[in-house]
């Protein structure tokens, strides 16, 4: 029998980690493959694999959209993919990885040496190999983005439910100092939400250039924050943190009894000290003013513009439920939450709750529509839609997908519109329904529950609309 190990891991760890390692497990039962998958989700390493099963696997399979170590693995046939890709088509990542374990396979390597003479790829292969380069490359800057992102998330969540918290003593209770709303304030907006930039760019880094990246990133992010620069510059210096290390590494040659000092001495001084004069001297004032327009930009917008703006974030959110779309909707909300615009998060966690919660309303208006299995899944979509899980609704997009992603995108696109429309703003990152209580988070509380119910029910008129009934 044929022995696969695998990781899965993405931004939030919540649940495109876990989606993917089930579909690895049922794909790997059909083809009588074994199998062992590591999840490395939002608790932490579960299932984790140890040395001996490293060794008798044939091959390692890493689905991440985030940054894995791969040391471990090292000498074993790995295919990289993406949670996204596991999730859609299991059977075809075991299928690649199996391959990939028999072209790795000594007596493989041996069988083309004696058999095939050496040749020039042909120009369609030229082609094929650099295609396959530009998408690793791309797949390279979104991973160590969503790198930074998923590092990101539980500061941005912590800092902005205890923001919210504080506003239930009034929306400038926290101005009195000395009260419980105003050390509410202090640990959620100084502490959780200052550390979110640095956080950012300092994990960004460290998916570029491993850890002699991370101080440097951290610096930089720092140095964003202080010149105006915000989540942008965060993001930029990120990028350029991690690529300098990685550079600088590959360029200073030391003697072999000196190279312990670069990690910890040459590389973050030499680094940290470039990127921060080039975010104080070059970089921190016309990304600040960028942001400074961007910000103008958006609390001008008129109920049209906003309107469109909602739409446009509303149809993101849906149209990959969770993948780098989504998450890039979602990170540009969660970048304007600290410069105190909050109307993009409102039509952003709107828009992201609409499509389970849409799929679950269809298959309670139209069952014969759907078979028991989803009927039963449509409950739990329900409950992971009012906790803004935007996953919940993989499954259904997976089966159907030309029926269920145009429909969950025009629901949330409603969703997202109103909501900017009205004037909602949401001052918490995430929960679901369960800030909505709290006083003083949701601004325009009614027209919000309204925005998102008029999403609900579109995305399940216009999904029982083209969807067959069943036999």
């Amino acid at each position: 029998m044929k022995r696969l190990v695998a990781v899965t891991s993405c931004p939030t760890g919540i649940a495109h980690t876990y989606m993917a390692a089930e579909a690895l497990e049922r794909a790997a039962r059909e083809r009588g493959v074994a199998i062992k998958v590591e999840t490395q989700g939002s608790v932490g390493v579960e299932n984790a694999l140890t040395e001996e099963e490293i060794r008798a696997a044939d091959a390692v399979i890493v689905a991440a959209d985030a940054k894995v170590d791969l040391s471990r693995f090292e000498g074993k046939a790995i295919l990289e993919t993406s949670t996204g890709e596991a999730i859609r088509d299991p059977a075809g990542v075991i299928d690649r990885a199996l391959a990939a374990a028999q072209s790795a396979a000594p007596e493989a390597r041996e069988a083309t040496r004696a058999d095939q003479a050496p040749r020039s790829p042909d120009l369609t292969e030229q082609v094929a190999a650099i295609r396959s380069e530009r998408r690793a490359t791309a797949a390279g800057w979104y991973r160590h983005l969503m790198t930074g992102v998923s590092y990101l998330i539980p500061f941005v969540v912590a800092g902005g439910i205890l923001i919210a918290l504080s506003f239930v003593f009034g929306i400038e209770a926290f101005k009195n100092e000395g009260t419980l709303a105003a050390h509410l304030m202090t640990i959620g907006g100084s502490g959780a939400f200052g550390l979110m930039v640095p956080i950012l760019a300092g994990f960004i880094a460290y998916s570029i250039a491993d850890r002699p990246g991370l101080a440097p990133g951290m610096i930089g992010g720092f140095l964003a924050g202080h010149v105006g620069a915000g989540f942008l510059g965060g993001i930029l210096a990120g990028f350029l943190a991690g690529y300098l290390t990685a550079w600088l590494n590959r360029a200073i040659r030391l003697p072999r009894t000196l190279e312990g000092l670069k990690p910890v001495l040459i590389l973050p001084v030499l680094a940290t000290g470039v990127v921060g004069l080039l975010m104080i001297y070059v970089i921190g004032n016309p990304v600040a003013a960028i942001s400074e327009g961007l910000k103008n930009w958006l609390t001008g917008l008129s109920q049209g513009s906003a309107l469109v703006l909602g739409m446009v974030l509303g149809a993101m959110m849906a149209f990959d439920m969770g993948g780098p779309v989504n998450k890039a909707a979602y990170t540009f909300a969660v970048g304007l939450l600290g410069d105190g615009i909050y109307g993009p998060q409102a039509a952003v966690m709107a828009a992201g709750m609409t499509p389970p919660l849409g799929i679950a309303l269809a298959t309670a208006l139209a069952p014969r529509k759907f078979t028991p299995e989803e009927r039963e899944a449509g409950k739990a979509a329900a409950v992971l839609g009012l906790s803004f899980i935007t996953e919940g609704a993989i499954p259904f997009a997976a089966a159907d997908p030309f029926r269920v992603i145009p429909s969950i995108m025009v629901g949330s696109a409603v969703a997202g519109g109103l909501s900017m429309a009205f004037g909602c703003t949401l001052r918490a990152p995430h929960g679901g329904i369960f800030v909505l209580p709290i006083p003083n988070v949701v601004g325009n509380l009614g027209l919000y529950v309204l925005a998102i119910a008029a999403g609900t029910v579109v995305t399940a008129l216009l999904l029982n609309a083209v969807k067959p009934t069943r036999g």
